[in-house]
């Protein structure tokens, strides 16, 4: 009849034998030996690719007919201003909100920017500020003097 183990015999003879140390390599610090196993992160980069995907982003509204008049009457009378500031009197400092496509996905966001405006350039469709910022004049939806 074969005689049963208690799990406590089965290491009897090894239990309190010294642990084990190289005497030709030197030891391993746990972070050492954790960063072995860095490289085999499955997911590097899903939390910001999750945090992306949930990033809010809002669509064009198209203006109606209205609307362009309205802004086109409004870049007129900033036209005018410019071409007065010639002869002394101070730039138009104006409030523009426009749409800003996003760079990484569909959409973007409504930006407001207050600022002097120095030039208007029509062939290109760009409104130019004193401090550089150039906005294209289609993405504008609205402008207050």
């Amino acid at each position: 009849m074969k005689e049963k183990f208690k799990p406590t015999d089965k290491y009897d003879d090894i239990i309190n034998l010294p642990h084990h140390r190289s005497t030709t390599r030197p030891h391993m610090s746990l972070n050492d030996r954790a960063a072995q196993f860095g490289s085999f992160a499955a997911l590097t980069g899903h939390k910001e690719a999750v945090a992306e995907t949930e990033r809010f982003t809002e669509t064009w509204i198209d203006i109606d007919d209205n609307e362009k008049a309205e802004l086109d009457r409004g870049l007129q009378t900033i036209r005018e201003m410019i071409c007065n500031a010639v002869y002394g009197r101070e730039l138009p400092e104006i409030k523009v909100t426009y749409f800003q496509p996003d760079e990484y996905k569909d959409g973007g966001r409504y930006v407001e920017k207050t600022g002097k405006v120095c030039k208007i350039r029509d062939y290109e469709r760009r409104l130019v500020f004193t401090d550089g910022t150039e906005l294209d004049i289609d993405r504008i939806c609205q402008i207050e003097n």
